[in-house]
């Protein structure tokens, strides 16, 4: 076993199946999960790898074992997981899933009563109780249940945000790319149902990933080719969990993930309502140019869901996200939702009468570069340290390792929450100048 291939941390619990990945490890996790929130039902569900069925069962045991009961939902999206906890309003979920990680990977991820993830101070509380290895036991336990149609929640809630009936008339052409995920048994009959006409690739649960599951630009070479066959309004990819959406234009070229984002930001801005607009530190400066043209707040919060989401409930922000083609609509939930993200995009592309291509075009452009460095867990204070002296001029955040803003560019440097490494971000309106100042902040390093 290797055990550098093994996460446990506030994110939950990570590895490669048959090596770090364990069923003991499995059951321990569970039980430390189900002993956490005190019992009751606990939603399951997991992405389609190979592993699922494995992981799957461990969990149950861990779950039962302690006095609460799980009620298995099969293969779900993760945003469909955290609907359906919050609309049963029961103890918590798990999903299984690593994401977008190679195949042989798996996880799980863990979700409070009232649909989300938890928080750091919640998940560190988890983490010591692993630990401890000190569980409720019981003499007796409960029976798995089941659910025969979990993504009902979600698509009633989706469904009741867009405005159908434009989209049935326009008819736009879509191609969608399930990566053989999650979503794979739900996303056609969804789009469907929002009133496009649908062409699927990767759609059917084969027990492999057709490509690697991150929905970035190179890995979206099956559908632009898709979207130019079948002379296609606009492609949509997802990942394994289904969380994260990519756009794919007419032309069959990608937009990049923060123009995903940005398509959304800016429809619900002058369609749905006026709404502060929150998105993480690592977001493209393009939400700031939105926001400051339809006269609305932004506001900046550390990476991840959780500090998003929980932003957006302050502040009653109906819209926001991450960069990553992660988009958060809080009517429908404070999570990462590619089905959101669809069906206002289609939306937004219905009603302004213009291409994909045209509504980035109407954009500014920004050139963003993202990169790693392994930097060892005593070295990142100086890292930071150095790069804040070095850049003094910039406007500084620290609230997430160190972001610096110039008039010209942007960069955050942030330490990773799951690995030893330094992860680099560099924006600006100049490619070569991006290049330039991320070589820069490596040197620094």
């Amino acid at each position: 076993m290797r055990i550098s291939d093994l996460k446990i941390s506030i994110s939950g619990i990570r590895g490669i199946v048959g090596e770090s990945l364990t069923p003991q490890l499995l059951i321990k996790f569970s039980e430390a999960f189900s002993t956490y929130i005190g019992g009751g039902d606990i939603a399951v569900s997991s992405d389609t790898r190979p592993s699922r069925e494995m992981v799957k069962y461990a969990v149950f045991s861990g779950i039962l074992s302690c006095g609460a009961c799980p009620i298995d939902l099969g293969i779900l999206p993760i945003p469909s997981l955290q609907i359906y906890v919050h609309e049963k309003n029961i103890a918590g979920g798990i999903s299984i899933t690593a994401s977008h990680n190679p195949i042989e990977w798996n996880a799980l991820k863990l979700i409070k009563k009232g649909g989300r993830f938890l928080n750091d101070y919640e998940a560190e509380e988890l983490l010591d109780l692993y630990y401890q290895g000190k569980f409720r036991r019981i003499q007796k336990p409960e029976q798995v249940k089941q659910e025969k149609n979990p993504f009902f929640f979600h698509e009633q809630k989706v469904l009741q945000l867009t405005d159908t009936k434009l989209i049935k008339k326009t008819g736009p052409k879509v191609v969608i790319d399930a990566c053989a995920g999650a979503a794979a048994p739900y996303v056609k009959e969804f789009l469907e149902k929002l009133g496009a006409e649908v062409k699927c690739i990767n759609c059917e649960i084969t027990g492999k990933f057709p490509r690697n599951p991150e929905p970035v630009a190179e890995n979206l070479s099956a559908l632009c080719k898709a979207v130019k066959k079948y002379g296609a309004d606009i492609g949509f990819a997802q990942d394994a969990d289904a969380d994260r959406l990519a756009v794919v234009d007419e032309k069959g070229i990608p937009i990049g993930s923060e123009y995903t984002l940005a398509l959304a930001v800016q429809y619900y801005l002058t369609e749905k309502e006026k709404t502060p607009v929150v998105v993480n530190l690592s977001t493209s400066r393009v939400i700031s140019d939105i926001c400051a043209k339809e006269g609305v707040k932004l506001f900046q919060t550390k990476v991840g869901e959780i500090n998003v989401s929980r932003k957006m409930k302050q502040l009653g922000a109906g819209i926001g996200g991450e960069g990553n083609g992660g988009i958060i609509v809080s009517h429908v939930h404070p999570c990462r939702d590619s089905f959101s993200g669809m069906a206002l995009i289609l939306e937004y592309l219905c009603r302004s009468g213009k291409t994909v291509s045209e509504l980035r075009t109407s954009m500014p452009d920004y050139y963003m570069v993202k990169g790693k460095i392994r930097a060892s867990y005593r070295d990142r204070k100086r890292i930071l340290t150095r790069l804040n002296a070095r850049f003094k001029k910039g406007r500084t955040d620290r609230t997430d390792g160190l972001r610096v803003d110039y008039p010209e560019f942007l960069f955050h440097v942030r330490p990773s929450n799951t690995e030893p490494v330094i992860r680099i971000i560099v924006e600006s309106r100049d490619k070569e100048k991006t290049k330039e100042i991320y070589d820069k902040i490596r040197e620094e390093i």
